[in-house]
């Protein structure tokens, strides 16, 4: 893999940087992401709706009307889903919504849309973010410097940089431990501190 520029904030290029093709040069599998995508968003689901039945209602258990000679229908109690404050027929339940994947797949779904991205012109190496000063106003810059809309920024854990993102919609932060296939397909660009690149490249390189 060629060497890639790296810039400051301020978009002055500051040096290069060599990536690993293990992590950055890897085969395209787009045929991948719907399925880890889809695995992590059910991942998300709480799974803990539901509604009482029949039995678990509260109500008397006294038939409501005698069986014959009325001409109305035939009913055992007020608990039927026909009444009012009746058991639901057919409702949710309790259930989970989890569906494995295996890490392999995973791991060549993230590597994939890394690859990619860098292939796409889309990738960014930022030399660091080294203000300690919480200001949104200096992201925003940031954004207008590099002419971006859309951007998932990646860091070692930055406190400030974090607080500075949170109320933008145009971008995200994540530490690189958080790194995930769903926001690195979701934002148009994504951008890596020098820091960020040596610490994804040693966990996912085999």
């Amino acid at each position: 893999m060629p060497n890639v520029e790296v810039y400051d904030v301020s978009r002055r290029k500051v040096g290069e940087i060599a990536l690993s093709d293990e992590v950055f040069a890897a085969e395209s599998r787009p045929h991948l992401y719907h399925e880890v995508v889809r695995a992590q968003l059910l991942s998300k689901r709480q799974g803990t709706v539901k509604t009482k039945k029949r039995d678990e209602v509260s109500g008397s258990t006294r038939k409501v009307i005698k069986q014959k000679g009325s001409g109305r229908s035939r009913h055992g109690d007020n608990r039927a889903p026909i009444y009012r404050r009746g058991g639901v027929v057919f409702g949710p339940m309790p259930r989970d919504w989890d569906v494995k994947v295996p890490k392999k797949v995973k791991r060549a779904a993230l590597l994939s849309a890394l690859s990619d991205r860098l292939r796409e012109g889309h990738l960014l190496v930022l030399d660091g973010w080294t203000s300690e000063e919480i200001k949104t106003k200096k992201v925003v810059e940031f954004l207008g410097r590099f002419e971006l809309t859309s951007v998932l920024m990646i860091d070692e854990t930055n406190r400030s940089l974090s607080l500075s993102c949170r109320n933008l919609a145009a971008i995200k932060y994540l530490s690189w431990k958080g790194l995930n296939l769903f926001d690195v397909l979701k934002y148009d660009h994504v951008i890596l501190t020098r820091g960020a690149v040596e610490a994804i490249e040693g966990a996912m390189k085999p």
